[in-house]
């Protein structure tokens, strides 16, 4: 693959191939960043499983006893889950932005720098978190109301992380011009979304079980272990982005 932005609509095996060659030429720029993620939130998990106890569960408990149990032990799981949630969705944007503004400068200026794309992100980081929040929320909205509609909107809203960086839009304008890319393009999107994070979430799957025999260090092998597979889908977005401003785009007559 050349390291070019696509001037014409690509296929999804096309976006797919491209996203894998793009990905092995940059391996190891693509990885750092993800590597050290998965390094802070593997090390903050441990630390808060280490910090906030749950009780252990009793054998064989009456009903009265499982109950009381679920009651004292709700709290601290709740805690755990939301303190690691939010670590993940913080660190996870900040790497997501920072893949995809690498991948924009290596298309459009054949070179780029991480320190660079993580200051740009930076700068960026409370405008994508405020359009994850509400995406997210209009999202899980849709899922409650018959899945259907949360999956229109996860497609609607595929491209606004790339809008924002490469266009500069605000959140609501990039709500919109996402919804606008992806016109008449649901399908493709979906299968896209799909394929991405199913493979994503096969390696995880495997990646967990193979981390199991670590114990308590087992959250910092996982997250480490699956940084491998998780640069594809900023770099598989980003190419659709341009993808779909291609199809967009009026191509100019070829002089003979």
């Amino acid at each position: 693959m050349t390291e070019s932005k696509p001037s014409r609509e690509l296929s999804i095996g096309e976006i797919v191939t491209h996203t894998f060659g793009l990905y092995s030429q940059k391996f190891i720029h693509y990885l750092i960043p993800f590597l050290i993620a998965g390094a802070i939130t593997g090390l903050f998990t441990m630390a808060v499983n280490y910090t906030i106890k749950v009780p252990p569960q009793p054998t064989n408990p009456t009903p009265e006893e499982a109950i009381a149990w679920l009651t004292e032990a709700l709290p601290p799981i709740l805690g755990m889950l939301f303190l690691t949630l939010i670590i993940g969705w913080i660190i996870g944007y900040i790497v997501q932005g920072i893949s995809i503004k690498y991948t924009i400068d290596t298309l459009e200026k054949s070179q780029a720098n991480l320190l660079t794309s993580f200051n740009f992100t930076m700068s960026k980081l409370l405008l994508l978190l405020a359009v994850s929040i509400i995406t997210g929320i209009l999202i899980i909205v849709g899922l409650i109301a018959f899945v259907i509609p949360g999956i229109i909107l996860l497609i609607i809203f595929s491209l606004v992380v790339p809008t924002i960086i490469i266009e500069n839009t605000g959140a609501l304008e990039s709500l919109s011009r996402s919804r606008l890319l992806v016109s008449h393009r649901w399908l493709k999107t979906f299968v896209l979304l799909l394929l991405l994070y199913l493979m994503i979430g096969i390696v995880s799957a495997l990646v967990g079980v193979i981390s199991i025999p670590f114990g308590e260090a087992s959250p910092l092998a996982s997250s480490i272990l699956t940084a491998f597979i998780q640069p594809i889908l900023p770099i598989g977005l980003t190419l659709y982005y341009y993808s779909m401003i291609a199809r967009a785009t009026p191509q100019e007559p070829t002089t003979t």
